[in-house]
């Protein structure tokens, strides 16, 4: 243990480590999934320590849970902003569509570079 790992005797006489492996449960989404195929391209270290660690799980669990609560949040703003409500979508409903895909591609390019490709 003089490196901090704890070791278990076998019964092949032979000393293993002493693994714990981490039990978190996967439920991110597109945006965990594109976090992960980021980090596996352009930051292979980082995602294999993570991996190691037993730490990517979670990881990739926060990340989408953020980019999600930050989707929601800027959406939700922007269709303050600039207007886009039900009155815009019982008067004009493509308008409305046109104007609600404009505002999900927006935000989604700002969620994408804050917290996936960083």
């Amino acid at each position: 243990t003089e490196n901090g790992i704890n070791y278990i005797l076998a019964s092949d006489g032979m000393y293993y480590p002493a693994l714990k492996y981490n039990t978190a449960e996967p439920h991110y989404g597109k945006y965990g999934l594109l976090r992960k195929r980021f980090l596996q391209e352009h930051h292979k270290g980082y995602y294999t320590a993570l991996l190691l660690r037993g730490k990517l799980i979670e990881h990739l669990n926060q990340i989408d849970d953020t980019a999600n609560a930050r989707m929601d949040f800027l959406v939700y703003q922007m269709q303050k902003r600039l207007h886009v409500d039900e009155t815009l979508k019982a008067h004009n409903q493509m308008a409305w569509v046109r104007e609600i895909n404009n505002i999900y591609a927006a935000v989604e390019e700002i969620v994408l570079n804050e917290l996936i490709y960083i």
